[in-house]
């Protein structure tokens, strides 16, 4: 006696688990590279231009980004309060009630960073502001704690 089943229609064996189809999330593990190149070849990390590799960004960028934001009025202050140390939160909130850096038109960005390193630990940055054809400074201090985390120590604005 010959038994004939039918097929279900299955893609995969049933060993292996089902596959994700969700096309929002990545579907699998990334493809692996060789331990070892090819003879003959080169390998490619050689090859790979110094724009590509991305590093960490520095705190004075970061804080200079997160400063401009609560002084433009794009964030809230209390978004800073981990972030700063001693009475610059004060400061900062005065600062921010006034919201110095706020302009009507174009938002503004951060055009250029300088910083000055008084001592082990501490930074002095200066960043000028740029919205349109206007032009602000802002300065502002790091200090890094005991837990080796930089907190802005004071802030300071340009006047207008």
């Amino acid at each position: 006696m010959n038994k004939v089943m039918s097929s279900t229609g299955r893609t995969r064996p049933r060993h292996r688990p089902p596959t994700r189809r969700d096309s929002r999330r990545p579907g699998g593990a990334p493809p692996r590279t060789p331990s070892r190149p090819a003879a003959g070849t080169r390998p490619e990390s050689a090859r790979t231009a110094p724009a590509t590799a991305v590093g960490r960004p520095r705190p004075t960028d970061l804080f200079a980004d997160r400063l401009l934001a609560v002084l433009s009025g794009e964030r809230p202050v209390h978004w800073m309060l981990r972030h700063t140390a001693g009475p610059a939160y004060d400061h900062l909130a005065r600062l921010a009630a006034r919201s110095p850096l706020r302009t009507l038109g174009t938002r503004p960005v951060v055009h250029d960073i300088g910083y000055y390193v008084p001592s082990e630990g501490a930074l002095e940055v200066f960043a000028r502001i740029s919205a349109g054809a206007e032009l602000r400074a802002m300065a502002f201090r790091l200090e890094r704690g005991k837990d080796l985390r930089w907190r802005c120590t004071a802030v300071e604005t340009g006047a207008r």
